[in-house]
């Protein structure tokens, strides 16, 4: 366990470090974007607990650092440097590539996933389903419900890769249906 609890507090200090230099907050709140990033840690490590054959170090550090390449200036390199290349490509994986056009980016994502070890799948889901709180304010009806749709598309593309994690998706975006139907709660 002593391993775990040193990679997790090295991929935190590293991915709060990058997100707190550009002042990054939760979308719609004031809280510093570690919580995210926290509250996907905190998914994979229940996950963890309910996954045969499931190597935490690694998805807890590949949660951790999830969005460092597609929010902040982290390259890739720096990744591999610090973390290992496995880590790294993980990361990459979970990084929407802004060369092609929106609307082909989580597909193009979600088929990058597919090319790794279960554990990064594990790590999209489990983003997902931390992402699927109160929508924040200034979204519209129409962002909305789209992003309740990219969330049954994201669990159709990769619900064989955990159990857990695939009900618990499911589950989440059930209950997100509530906010595509009145965009003011």
């Amino acid at each position: 366990m002593i391993e775990l609890q040193t990679q997790y507090q090295k991929a935190m200090r590293f991915a709060a470090q990058k997100h707190a230099d550009i002042n990054q907050l939760v979308p719609g709140t004031n809280l510093p974007y570690v919580v995210h990033l926290s509250n996907v840690a905190m998914e994979i490590l229940i996950t963890a607990q309910k996954t045969a054959h499931f190597d935490s170090i690694f998805a807890v550090q590949v949660a951790l650092l999830h969005d460092v390449l597609e929010d902040t200036a982290t390259t890739f390199d720096e990744i591999v440097t610090e973390f290992g290349k496995e880590i790294a490509d993980g990361v990459l994986a979970l990084t929407k590539n802004k060369t092609i056009p929106k609307e082909e980016q989580m597909e193009d994502s979600l088929n990058r996933i597919k090319t790794l070890p279960k554990e990064v799948w594990a790590v999209k889901l489990a983003d997902r389903i931390t992402n699927l709180q109160v929508p924040p304010k200034h979204w519209s009806l129409e962002k909305i419900t789209n992003y309740q749709k990219q969330a049954v598309f994201i669990h159709d593309s990769l619900k064989s890769g955990n159990a857990y994690l695939e009900h618990r998706l499911w589950e989440k975006t059930i209950a997100y249906l509530k906010y595509c139907t009145n965009a003011s709660e």
